[in-house]
């Protein structure tokens, strides 16, 4: 079995990449041809496996019809997860041009689907954003959309997209709402790695404070190894369908704070500042989903609770904090973060 991964240098891109290996697929993946970007998250499986068929990266632009077809044509994948996406909302508001470009490369891949001689499942990276989180409800599939941000609008033109060619063409398009789901690996500038990178590095005394916006902000938080699975699954499934993925509870950013700091000893009050500067212009308040029809039929399930999550993203980010005070000491290092 052959898989493109769209997106595969992010965090989830390791993670389904890595699982896909394990279960013997052939990984090709594509990156943005860019000075500024790294492969960081995947140097792993890139050590692991060059020079093997299991992993293979390409440079490539979804919004490059051309250049995308042909790529499709080499691969022949068996299947395509679309993971590539500007995934930040604060970002999103910042560039909405930039964040629409996502929703075109969506188009163009569902466009060289089409027209491929080959039968290809594909697998649309939804985000439970479109939503909104005006009421505390739980959301499921059949929930209203009502995106709040650049970001979830671009998400959800990608998944109307993927639902129209899915009944137009009958082909195997599947969407993934996927919840918030975090990792060691979540991108720095997100509140969950900006905590967890916070704690280690004042539990490593190089940093005094952290400064946050809502703190009652409330998110169904998950873990990243977990979601892969569940795309997975979905691709597997006899039928191509829509499926939220979520744990089905709701904790608050100060929930996760707390729980941060506690597992290091620290109280989060002495430490812990708010500043309106990092609220959005159109705030989502409350998001809890429901993800009872991909358990029921795919038996699929979270398996990392929320306490074990935030625990498991301190203990990796005390761990690059440890080795960041030792660079500091030795004036290899500046501290830029303070």
């Amino acid at each position: 079995m052959k898989a493109l991964v769209t997106g595969i240098t992010g965090q989830d891109g390791y993670y389904l990449s890595k699982f896909l290996i394990d279960k013997g697929y052939e990984v090709h993946g594509t990156i943005r041809r860019a000075s500024t970007f790294n492969t960081s998250r995947i140097d792993p499986l890139i050590a692991k496996y060059e020079g093997t068929k299991k992993l293979n990266l390409y440079y490539s632009d979804l919004i490059d019809s051309s250049s995308l077809n042909q790529l499709v044509s080499l691969i022949e994948p068996d299947e395509i997860y679309n993971l590539a996406a500007q995934s930040h909302v604060a970002v999103s508001f910042k560039n909405p041009a930039y964040t629409s470009q996502a929703a075109l490369g969506t188009l163009n891949l569902l466009e060289s689907v089409k027209n491929s001689k080959k039968n290809i499942k594909f697998y649309q990276a939804s985000s439970s954003e479109m939503y909104g989180g005006a009421k505390k409800e739980k959301l499921d599939e059949n929930s209203l959309f009502d995106p709040k941000s650049p970001y979830a609008a671009s998400k959800l033109f990608a998944h109307n997209m993927n639902k129209i060619y899915r009944e137009s063409y009958g082909l195997f398009c599947v969407n993934g709402i996927l919840f918030n789901h975090e990792s060691p690996l979540r991108g720095e500038t997100f509140v969950t790695r900006k905590i967890s990178r916070a704690v280690g590095r004042i539990k490593n005394n190089i940093q005094k404070s952290l400064l946050l916006g809502n703190l009652d902000a409330s998110r169904d938080w998950g873990f990243a190894g977990d979601y892969v699975e569940g795309m997975w699954l979905m691709m597997q499934h006899k039928d191509p369908d829509d499926w939220v993925l979520s744990t089905g509870e709701t904790h608050t950013v100060e929930e996760f704070v707390n729980i941060a700091f506690s597992s290091v000893d620290l109280d989060w009050k002495e430490y812990v500042e708010t500043d309106d500067k990092f609220l959005r212009p159109n705030e989502v308040n409350y998001l809890l989903g429901d993800s009872t029809k991909a358990q029921s039929i795919l038996k699929w399930k979270p398996k990392v609770s929320f306490k074990q999550l935030v625990e498991m993203m301190v203990e990796e980010d005390c761990k690059l904090a440890e080795q960041e005070k030792i660079l500091i000491e030795k004036n290899l290092l500046d501290i830029t973060w303070n």
